[in-house]
């Protein structure tokens, strides 16, 4: 399978958001109600927010065959080269196949980036693997609200 990883393009949008509203309701079922991730996705997946955080913020694109797969946003990297990881999320079907894994390395390699930090919902046991699996560490844990629900965040971070 030959994947290849760009920066978004405006055409992206609404596949952007298909991945994201896909990712969210598979991965958080049962840890956030239907209703909140809706309420959620609506707002922080919005093509006005998309193309804003496209501007402000650095979003690479995972594709097979032609098709967007997934996505990687960080923020831009500050000038003590740290930057933060706001998401990765890839299909489904296209989870553990190394797509994860290529776009947190552009974070490190493209942006230059010494640290990468991010936060994580306690209860997404699969995506805490992964973060573990690829070294970061546990920096602190925290509530969060979320549209009225609790969420149990991990912030975490990966030094180069």
């Amino acid at each position: 399978m030959s994947v290849r990883i760009r920066k978004m393009k405006r055409r992206d949008v609404a596949a952007v958001q298909t991945v994201a509203k896909t990712s969210w309701n598979a991965t958080y079922a049962g840890i956030i109600p239907v209703d909140i991730q809706e309420s959620f996705l609506s707002k922080a997946y919005s093509d006005k927010m998309l193309l804003k955080r496209r501007r402000k913020t650095y979003i690479f694109i995972a594709e097979v065959e032609g098709n967007i797969v997934g996505f990687a946003n960080y923020s831009k990297v500050q000038s003590d080269k740290k930057c933060h990881l706001h998401a990765i999320y890839i299909l489904p079907e296209y989870q553990s196949k190394g797509i994860g894994s290529r776009l947190l390395n552009i974070g490190m390699e493209k942006l230059g980036a010494k640290e990468i930090t991010l936060h994580v919902e306690r209860k997404n046991e699969n995506a805490l693997n992964f973060y573990k699996k690829k070294g970061f560490q546990t920096i602190s844990e925290f509530d969060d609200e979320l549209d009225g629900h609790t969420l149990h965040t991990i912030r975490m971070a990966l030094k180069n």
